[in-house]
């Protein structure tokens, strides 16, 4: 069986990285571990072509060649991904599709042409689709309620990724989040119980990676790596050990719950293995939208004082923010923008919330009757909120583009990222010496070109980077990453400006809606009881 494999194509997102990539020659951040995963588990009999479109188009020899589509999507993803569903019907060819937008709404795809749809978690579902086309069958749906054992999960195809067209390669430990947090669709598709690989399996796939020639940044991208945190811990002993004996080929960034910061013995053990940065969930310093959204973990302690812990430690932290929440008062965006002032994040990605499909969020808006009509909840980060707020929509879209234009101001940008790795701490190891990357090279000097030379940041870089290097040397070339990394930031803001205020004009031309009031729960109780009594009436 001839599968051809396409990724499509994302939109200009946060995590996109257009000029950073750009000065470094390379085309993409991350590759589709799904897919790669997905070619693992089919039947290694099975011819694959894998196209990133991300990268490149498809090419017509690819098109001709495969007697199989398949392919996988987020959210952000959907427009490209129905577009292929298209091209390949056009051309005659079988399609199935997967992955979390699939999951989450698989009508949408199914309406234009899918024949097979392998949902939910593919070591059981794809199994289920290979039986079904060796019976000769066209289509079918294949779904489970079952969460698989991923220490079955067979090593990724990274051979079939273009390696040299990107940043970092992305592996996964674990899967699932202890925690409940209304607006999360991470416990829907993979549930609150974290599962894990094993040691020696996750360290497998890492050498595999090495032996393809991968020196690199590496991911893991867990939505909550530290959601088993015993799993973990032993993880982090055996990857000690391997980085050690492989020299420290690799720089680790992940994804984690702010409760890393009270576990010590975590943080210092991912800081001796090479991790470097640590995608954390804020979403908002007022504790009383945390409340309502059940991000509990939040509230345990000040946020502030567990940032900096985790600075300390040797992590840089990249941090996640949302405004919108239910009962949120006026200035929502200047407390975000204080926040992340105060506690030294260099890098924050920020969205207005919304409501993604099948979350506990989306369930409570439908019975409220507050989803707006032919609205997705794209997580994107230029698009407007896709239910009725409790205040008016667009205070919070304003507040949200000035808050996202003052975050990567490129001076204050600089003094967090100054402030954030002046207190830092580092690992005990050192890499060996090598060659220096000419694109590295290059890529510095047009950094220090832009932001030294060129633009009004030229005092404060000189100032910020000296200080660094006299006062915290160790941590220099991880700083001057940080400072390369606002050179897409000033470019998306404005996108996101102009995206948004056209959205909001859009909005507004059709009369700005009324603010959901919420009934207080003793006037709701009230009303039953009057109900009640006009039944019985």
């Amino acid at each position: 069986m001839r599968t051809l494999l396409i990724y499509p194509l994302f939109p200009k997102t946060f995590w996109s990285y257009e000029k950073i990539l750009e000065m470094v020659d390379r085309k993409v951040l991350l590759p589709p571990l799904g897919l790669v995963t997905v070619a693992a588990i089919l039947p290694q009999t099975w011819e694959f072509k894998l196209v990133d479109r991300n990268i490149r188009e498809v090419t017509e020899a690819e098109w001709e060649w495969a007697d199989i589509v398949i392919m996988s999507a987020m959210i952000v993803q959907k427009a490209d991904l129905i577009n292929q569903i298209k091209e390949a019907k056009r051309r005659g060819k079988l399609v199935a599709i997967g992955g979390p937008y699939p999951t989450s709404v698989p009508h949408e795809v199914q309406d234009v042409g899918t024949d097979f749809l392998i949902l939910d978690e593919g070591e059981i579902t794809l199994p289920m689709f290979v039986e079904a086309v060796e019976r000769g069958e066209t289509s079918g749906m294949f779904r489970t309620s079952e969460k698989p054992d991923v220490t079955s999960t067979p090593i990724p195809r990274f051979d079939l990724l273009e390696l040299d067209a990107y940043d970092m390669m992305s592996v996964q430990f674990s899967r699932g989040c202890p925690f409940q947090c209304e607006f999360c669709d991470i416990i829907v598709l993979y549930g609150r119980k974290p599962r894990t690989k094993t040691p020696a399996q996750l360290l497998a796939e890492l050498d595999y990676l090495y032996d393809l020639g991968w020196r690199r940044g590496v991911f893991m991208v867990d939505d909550n790596f530290i959601g088993n945190k015993r799993n973990v811990k032993l993880l982090l002993q055996a990857l000690k050990i391997w980085m050690a004996e492989h020299q420290y080929p690799f720089r680790f960034d992940t994804e984690a719950s702010v409760d890393l910061a009270q576990d010590s013995e975590l943080m210092e053990l991912m800081v001796e293995c090479g991790f470097a940065a640590v995608f954390l969930g804020i979403e908002t310093p007022d504790e009383d939208s945390l409340q309502l959204t059940k991000k509990f973990q939040n509230t345990r302690g000040s946020l502030i004082d567990a940032v900096q812990s985790i600075i300390k430690a040797g992590l840089r932290p990249m941090a996640g923010f949302i405004i919108g929440f239910d009962g949120e008062k006026l200035g929502a965006g200047d407390r975000i923008v204080r926040f992340a002032e105060l506690a030294a994040i260099p890098s924050t990605t920020f969205a207005m919330l919304q409501a993604l499909p099948n979350t506990a969020l989306w369930h409570r808006l439908q019975k409220e009757g507050r989803l707006r009509e032919n609205t997705d909840g794209n997580i994107n980060q230029t698009t407007l909120m896709n239910f009725v707020a409790t205040r008016p929509l667009e205070d919070i879209a304003r507040e949200y583009i000035e808050a996202f234009c003052a975050l990567y101001d490129p001076v204050k940008y600089l003094d967090r990222t100054y402030r954030c790795f002046l207190m830092m701490g580092c690992a005990s190891w050192t890499a060996p010496a090598k060659a220096p990357d000419l694109k590295i090279v290059k890529a510095l000097l047009i950094v220090i070109w832009r932001q030294g030379i060129k633009r009004e940041t030229r005092w404060k870089f000189w100032h910020h980077l000296f200080d660094i290097a006299r006062k915290n040397p160790r941590v220099l070339e991880h700083y001057l990453a940080a400072c390369a990394h606002n050179e897409h930031f000033l470019e998306y803001r404005q996108i996101v400006r102009d995206q948004i205020e056209s959205q909001l004009t859009e909005y507004l031309k059709q009369g700005a809606e009324t603010p959901y009031i919420p009934i207080p729960a003793q006037t709701k109780m009230q009303s039953s009881a009057i109900s009640e009594q006009a039944i019985a009436g």
